[in-house]
């Protein structure tokens, strides 16, 4: 029986609706990680994730739901992981040269669990931007005689990375190098997840082999092998797909930023990877398929919807809090105020995170993270009240008034002298 008889085309919709079985809602997030983890068994076109969102979220839980879909060998996953543990756990001594370690990540998929910090990644920068195959690296080692000496490792090959983390402040070294996602929630998500856990605690055994019976999952996971045991080395674009993307891209209307480099590799990254996940219905020679434009539209489906907070370099969980708290409360608060510019507190921003997430946020990481990396991107200001220097009014740039959402030239610079204006009473 061929390929075509066996499984049929998938799209991105079919694709959910088979993930949905374990994971509920967060229908971007794991096409996405999905995605990621299958440009793996690509030569050079791997991309990378990161979930930047706080604890109990379920930003460990999307990778590992989607881990479980692809052949257990091409899969790592590590819970902590300082930055030099990681060379020596996963390396082999090299042949060619004494005293070197090997790591061999070619086609691999990375999980990092719940990092705690991003210091592991500084070390793999340039392992993340596929600047070369084989990147040699020095590290210290400690040993028992000698004390601290360099030691060398040569990791090899592109890995798919996926990056977990309760911190929300991302280098934007990091940034730059992976797609920034948030897990949904929502309440209606909590609720499913609620009710998927009850299912699945009560069931035990059960539960796990009716997923596994499952006919839609079943066949996703024989069509993995069979795309990895297919060994794709290149994917090509055709010069029509070419003039798609430089429209997507580089319309007149749009400010380019640095990070727009590195955007375009992830999006094409994307858009192969949904070839690669449909190659039996795709123009194929040896080891080469070629993109199609269905491919191209669903990437642009995605990147539509991630967009905004990649150009950002802002997690989504992050500017989620922007939208629809501290925006949201400013527009209201101002509605009330008959049009003047009047700032919100931290403590409204508090208040109304609580009123629209159902749980408290803290303030502590609203001032030292959460603020200052919206002011990073000029999304927010915060001025100092005169009649209380103790306190700052937050200012947010509204997107329906600058046409730039990185410039805030909706926040007039008239905004300290309108604060002078009002009573203290009113504030």
């Amino acid at each position: 029986m061929s390929k075509q008889q066996l499984f049929e085309p998938l799209n991105a919709d079919r694709l959910a609706s088979i993930l949905d079985l374990t994971i509920k809602h967060d229908r971007t997030n794991k096409l996405v990680t999905f995605m990621c983890a299958l440009s793996a068994f690509t030569e050079a076109d791997q991309f990378n994730v990161s979930y930047n969102a706080p604890s109990s979220t379920g930003k460990s839980y999307i990778p590992i739901e989607i881990a479980k879909l692809f052949p257990a060998d091409d899969v790592m996953q590590i819970g902590y992981c300082s930055p030099t543990a990681f060379f020596h756990d996963v390396g082999v001594p090299d042949k060619a040269k004494k005293g070197r370690v090997v790591v061999d990540l070619s086609r691999k998929i990375l999980i990092f669990l719940d990092q705690p910090h991003n210091e592991l990644l500084s070390r793999l920068r340039p392992l993340l931007s596929h600047d070369s195959k084989a990147i040699n690296i020095k590290i210290t080692d400690k040993s028992q005689k000698q004390g601290l000496r360099t030691k060398d490792v040569l990791p090899k090959g592109f890995p798919s990375v996926i990056f977990s983390t309760a911190g929300l402040r991302v280098d934007e070294q990091e940034a730059t190098r992976f797609f920034l996602l948030s897990p949904e929630v929502h309440q209606d998500k909590i609720r499913q997840s609620i009710g998927a856990a009850i299912e699945r605690e009560s069931g035990g055994a059960k539960y796990e082999a009716k997923v596994e019976r499952d006919v839609g999952r079943a066949q996703l996971k024989e069509r993995l092998q069979m795309i990895k045991d297919a060994h794709i080395t290149d994917i090509r674009i055709t010069p029509k797909l070419r003039s798609e993307i430089q429209r997507v891209f580089l319309d007149d209307k749009q400010v380019l930023r640095p990070r727009s480099q590195r955007d375009i590799k992830r999006f094409i990254s994307l858009m192969k990877a949904f070839a690669l996940l449909n190659l039996w219905w795709r123009d194929r020679d040896g080891s080469t398929i070629t993109v199609h434009p269905d491919d191209f539209a669903e990437a642009c489906a995605l990147w539509e919807e991630l967009s905004v907070s990649q150009e950002l370099n802002l997690p989504p969980y992050i500017y989620s809090i922007y939208r629809d708290v501290i925006l949201s409360a400013w527009r209201d608060k101002n509605k009330a105020y008959g049009g003047r510019v009047v700032g919100l507190t931290r403590g409204e921003v508090l208040s109304e995170h609580f009123h629209v997430y159902g749980r408290m946020l803290d303030a502590t990481q609203l001032r030292k993270q959460i603020l200052p990396m919206l002011e990073t991107t000029g999304l927010v200001i915060e001025e100092r009240d005169p009649h209380n220097r103790s306190r700052k009014f937050i200012f947010p740039a509204d997107p329906e008034e600058t046409g730039d959402s990185g410039n805030p030239s909706g926040v007039p610079g008239n905004i300290p002298s309108q604060v002078r204006n009002l009573d203290d009473r009113e504030l």
